[in-house]
């Protein structure tokens, strides 16, 4: 069965009060995502907020080299552009598609007023916000400490969270762009858990066949996120 694009599919847009639905609602453009969009570059000026549904987003951080590597990802239960509400309209990070799907995007002037408002929008972009850096801290651990394989199994179970399907089309190029890793060592690692039975890898296509084999090879790293992000589901409900 495939579910209709519906602004109810991200946590933030669903947990809206009645009055915050109405005023934001008529301005909701839904926008589909490819993978491998950029959103938006280092030091460019942002200029709308999005709210993936079904869509992840990749947000990175950019060597002056070219060389990139994750911070943290956004999927249905946030939302891109905090900056906006944060005292800037540029960042020193890039947003790339990582997983295809939808979002609903709303001007970003619009989103400031809303945020400005003091209202329960403001708290829960608040609290997002706290999640989404819990989640940088720790991806910045978890790159310095743990083994590629670790920072792999960290990843798979942190989109499956957000593709419940257990499907989803990604590139070893991709993958390493995302973990800063070298894509021979991306090789090594899928190639392994693919002998392990717990995933399957053929032309992009990544399908996970064990969760429960990932969770016991990740690190901490994935239950601290997690933890988190189920503070953040229940805070906003």
């Amino acid at each position: 069965m495939i579910l209709l694009p519906n602004p109810q599919q991200n946590q933030l847009l669903a947990a809206l009060s009645s009055d915050e639905s109405a005023r934001l609602s008529p301005h909701l453009e839904l926008v589909s995502m490819r993978l491998g969009d950029m959103l938006y570059q280092p030091n460019e000026q942002l200029r709308h907020a999005y709210f993936p549904t079904t869509a992840i987003v990749s947000l990175h951080y950019v060597t002056e080299s070219g060389a990139s590597a994750e911070v943290s990802g956004v999927g249905h239960e946030g939302v891109v552009g905090i900056p906006l509400f944060m005292g800037g309209n540029t960042t020193s990070s890039s947003a790339v598609v990582q997983t295809a799907g939808h979002a609903y995007r709303l001007d970003r002037a619009l989103f400031k007023e809303e945020f400005s408002r003091g209202g329960a929008m403001q708290r829960r972009l608040l609290s997002y916000t706290q999640a989404l850096i819990t989640q940088m801290f720790q991806t910045a651990a978890c790159n310095r400490h743990h083994s590629i394989e670790q920072q792999l199994c960290r990843w798979l179970l942190l989109t499956l969270d957000r593709i419940p399907a257990g499907e989803f089309l990604m590139t070893q190029e991709l993958v390493a762009n995302t973990l800063g890793v070298r894509r021979e060592s991306v090789t090594e690692a899928a190639g392994q858990l693919q002998r392990d039975g717990y995933i399957s890898y053929r032309r992009g296509h990544i399908s996970v066949l064990s969760r429960t084999g990932l969770e016991q090879l990740s690190c901490e790293c994935y239950a601290v996120v997690k933890k988190e992000l189920i503070r953040l589901e229940t805070a906003t409900h």
